[in-house]
C-alpha cells in the first residue's frame, strides 16, 4: 500500500487527519463548495424506498464531490434519516441485550470516538458521566458494524479514520421531547469541551455526528458510492425514513476530514458563508449577555457556541442549533440567518419587511453564495442565499415525494409523476411540514412568521434613527497610533 503523507510526516498533521498551519498554509482561512439533496414523503410515511433514493441520489452527486490523487479517497459525505425505530429496536436488543423505550423516549448518535484504547475509553466516562449530571439515562454503546474493505476506503481516509460507536440515551420521567432534544443538546456540547480542555489530540477524534431523538447521521471521509456499503446499517431492510437528506462535499479549500463532511446536525450546506469570521466573533461577543427560560443555569455550559475547527457550514450549524434549542422554530430561525434582501426592496409586504428590520438588529446574516437544506425532523426545506448564485430544483410527484437537489437528474422520474417542478429563487424558502402533511409555498410561510409578533410595532417604539440624535461637535481629528487604535476596537482590516 502507498505510504500517505499522513504517515510519512505525521509532526505536519492532527491525530484527525487534517493538517497544522504550516508555511503559507492556515486552516483558519478554509471555505467549501459542495452537492445536497433531500427525498421525503410529505405525508410523513416512513419507507425504505426513501432510503434508497437517496442513497442512489447521493451517487448521482459524485462529481458535485471530490477526491484526492486517490480516488478511493473522498472529501466526504454522508446521509441524514429520521430515527428508524424498528431497526434500532432489532439492533440493540441483539447487539446490547436491552430492550429500548418508546420512540421519541431515548436519544441516539453516531460517534467519532480516538482509535487508542485508553483513550476511547476516557471519553466514553466524560459522556456517561455527563449524561447523569444532566438527569438521563445511559441505555449503553452500540459497536456500528462499518466495512472499509468491501467500501474500498482509500488509505488516507483510514489512517485518519476514528472509531464508531452509537451512544443510546434514556429520557427521564416526565421530560416532553422538546425538553429531551434540549438535554441532549447540553450533553453533547459539555462532552466536546470537557474532552477538549482534557486531552486536545483525543478530542480531535472525538465528534457526535448527531445526538438527537428525531434524526440520524451517518457520514465520513467517503465518496458518495461508499456510504452505504462502508455504513452496513444503510443496508437492513428495517432501516426506513420519511425523510433523507444527502450531501456530496467538494471542499474548494477546506481540507477534508471526518467530522467536516456533511450532512451537519441541523443542514447540508452547498456553497460558501463568506462572513464566517465575524459571524462567529458576534456569537462569542454575546455570550455573556444570552439568557434563556429553556436552559436557565445550563446555559452556561453550552458556551462557546461555536466549536473550533469547524468549517463555516459547521459554525453556521452552530449557531442555528442555538437558535432552534432556545425556543425557535426551525425556518424561522434559517429567515434570522439568512434574511432576503429587504432594506430597499419597495414592494416587500411591511410586517415582513419590519420582522427582516427586528432581527437584524439581533443577529447578522451569514452571507455568501449558499444553498441550505435543513431539517428537524419534523420539517424538511430549502433556502437560497439572497443573491441566488447558487442553484436547487425541486420536485413533487403525485404520489406524495418531494425531490430537491443541486442539480436536476439525480433520480429517475417518471414524467407523468411529476405534480409540479421548479427550482429555488433568490431569498426564497421551500418547505415541507410534515406534521400538516403539505408543502408551504413560500409567501404563505413568510407571512405567518411576519405576523406572530407585533415586529412593526417594536421598530416604532425602540428604533432609533441617526436623524433623531442631538448634533454634535466634530471629533478632532485622530492620527497615528490614536487612529490605529480606535480602528482596531471597531474591527478595521487592511482591507
Amino acid at each position: 500500500m502507498t505510504e500517505t503523507l499522513f504517515q510519512r510526516q505525521p509532526e505536519l498533521f492532527n491525530s484527525d487527519g487534517t493538517p497544522k498551519a504550516y508555511g503559507l498554509y492556515d486552516p483558519a482561512n478554509e471555505h467549501d463548495s459542495c452537492g445536497v439533496g433531500f427525498v421525503a414523503h410529505i405525508k410523513g410515511q416512513q419507507s425504505r424506498q426513501i432510503v434508497d433514493d437517496a442513497l442512489r441520489m447521493l451517487k448521482h452527486m459524485s462529481h458535485r464531490g471530490a477526491c484526492g490523487c486517490e480516488t478511493n479517497t473522498g472529501d466526504g459525505a454522508g446521509i441524514l434519516t429520521s430515527i428508524p425505530h424498528d431497526f434500532f429496536v432489532k439492533s440493540v436488543q441483539r447487539d446490547l441485550q436491552k430492550a429500548l423505550p418508546a420512540f421519541g423516549s431515548y436519544g441516539v448518535g453516531l460517534i467519532f470516538l480516538p482509535t487508542d484504547a485508553d483513550q476511547r475509553k476516557s471519553a466514553k466516562a466524560t459522556v456517561e458521566q455527563l449524561i447523569a449530571e444532566q438527569g438521563q439515562t445511559l441505555i449503553g454503546w452500540r459497536h456500528v458494524p462499518v466495512d472499509p474493505d468491501g467500501a474500498d476506503i482509500g488509505p488516507s481516509a483510514r489512517a485518519a479514520m476514528p472509531h464508531f460507536e452509537q451512544l443510546f440515551v434514556a429520557s427521564a420521567p416526565g421530560l416532553d421531547q422538546d425538553a429531551f432534544e434540549r438535554q441532549l443538546f447540553v450533553i453533547r456540547k459539555r462532552a466536546s469541551h470537557a474532552i477538549r480542555e482534557g486531552n486536545l489530540e483525543q478530542a480531535l477524534q472525538f465528534y457526535a455526528c448527531s445526538l438527537s431523538s428525531r434524526i440520524m447521521i451517518y457520514k465520513g471521509m467517503l465518496t458518495p458510492e461508499q456510504v452505504a456499503p462502508f455504513f452496513v446499517d444503510l443496508q437492513d431492510a428495517d432501516f426506513v425514513s420519511h425523510l433523507a437528506m444527502v450531501h456530496s462535499r467538494f471542499s474548494t479549500n477546506t481540507f477534508p476530514s471526518w467530522d467536516r463532511a456533511h450532512p451537519q446536525r441541523y443542514i447540508a450546506h452547498n456553497g460558501e458563508i463568506n462572513t464566517v469570521r465575524g459571524n462567529g466573533n458576534w456569537m462569542f461577543a454575546r455570550q455573556g449577555m444570552m439568557q434563556s427560560a429553556l436552559f436557565g443555569d445550563d446555559l452556561q455550559k453550552l458556551f462557546p457556541l461555536i466549536e473550533p475547527h469547524c468549517s463555516d457550514s459547521g459554525n453556521f450549524d452552530n449557531a442555528l442549533e442555538m437558535l432552534v434549542m432556545a425556543g425557535r422554530t426551525l425556518p424561522e430561525a434559517v429567515m434570522m440567518m439568512v434574511p432576503e434582501a429587504w432594506q430597499n426592496h419597495d414592494t416587500m409586504p411591511e410586517d415582513k419587511r419590519a420582522f427582516y428590520e427586528y432581527h437584524s438588529a439581533l443577529q447578522e446574516p451569514w452571507d455568501g453564495p449558499a444553498s441550505i437544506s435543513f431539517t428537524d425532523g419534523n420539517v424538511i426545506g430549502a433556502t437560497l442565499d439572497r443573491n441566488g448564485l447558487r442553484p436547487s430544483r425541486f420536485y413533487v410527484t403525485h404520489d406524495d415525494r418531494v425531490i430537491m437537489a443541486s442539480e436536476v437528474g439525480v433520480l429517475d422520474i417518471d414524467p407523468a409523476n411529476v405534480k409540479t417542478k421548479g427550482r429555488l429563487q433568490p431569498g426564497k424558502m421551500f418547505l415541507v411540514d410534515f406534521k400538516q402533511g403539505r408543502l408551504i409555498p413560500d409567501e404563505e410561510l413568510k407571512k405567518d412568521y411576519s405576523n406572530r409578533r407585533p415586529y412593526n410595532e417594536w421598530l416604532r417604539q425602540q428604533r432609533l434613527l441617526l436623524n433623531e440624535l442631538p448634533v454634535a461637535e466634530p471629533p478632532q481629528r485622530m492620527v497615528g497610533d490614536e487612529l490605529l487604535q480606535h480602528m482596531q476596537s471597531f474591527g478595521y482590516t487592511t482591507e
